[in-house]
């Protein structure tokens, strides 16, 4: 599964690159908070130091947008509409889901509902160069560094790690207790059991 290709590149690298660039996303947007809110401040969705939307923006922008790396005005342009669109999409998806969205651009000139904004499509754009003509290759030469077993362990390590933090903050969430779900499964076993013995 691991080697399998996909738009060129491997599962491998492909599932590597999204968790490093769900890190970093956590990285640089935690630091920018922390210094806009004047306190440490967590942007990721769980605990631990990951945003998935990061990840497949990355991963999916460099798969899009790197076809377009020798032309840099035109990546600039649909780097910038794509990323825009996604969050976007992201947001929306997050209204439907838990009935808010995990950040605010209301104070922000030019923007659309408080999900995007003018100042934040400019940048995506930016962002959308970085990542196609600098990054991605620094990422791949970060993640061929490392014996491909050990990477791949890490990666289901990691992956792992950051569900199960997931399903506790959802669990959260929707008020799913661990408590009430074993106490059902318990009764749900005696029930059987007893029609059974």
């Amino acid at each position: 599964m691991w080697a399998r290709e996909f738009f060129g590149t491997d599962i491998y690298h492909l599932v590597a690159a999204f968790i490093v660039y769900s890190i970093m996303g956590w990285v640089v947007e935690s630091i920018y908070m922390s210094f806009c809110n004047r306190r440490p401040t967590n942007r990721g969705f769980g605990r631990g130091p990951f945003c998935p939307i990061y990840g497949f923006g990355g991963v999916v922008g460099y798969l899009i947008l790197h076809p377009l790396s020798s032309n840099l005005v035109a990546l600039y342009f649909a780097g910038a509409v794509l990323a825009t669109a996604f969050e976007f999409l992201v947001g929306k998806l997050m209204l439907k889901l838990f009935g808010e969205v995990w950040w605010d651009y209301n104070e922000k000139p030019c923007n659309y509902k408080g999900i995007i904004c003018l100042e934040s499509t400019i940048a995506w754009g930016f962002y959308a160069i970085i990542i196609i003509t600098f990054l991605h290759s620094r990422i791949l030469d970060f993640v061929d560094r490392y014996n491909r077993q050990w990477g791949i362990r890490a990666c289901k390590l990691i992956l792992l790690l950051v569900t199960i933090d997931y399903l506790f903050k959802l669990m959260n969430i929707f008020h799913i207790s661990l408590r009430e779900k074993k106490d059902k499964l318990v009764e749900a076993y005696h029930s059987f059991r007893a029609r059974w013995y």
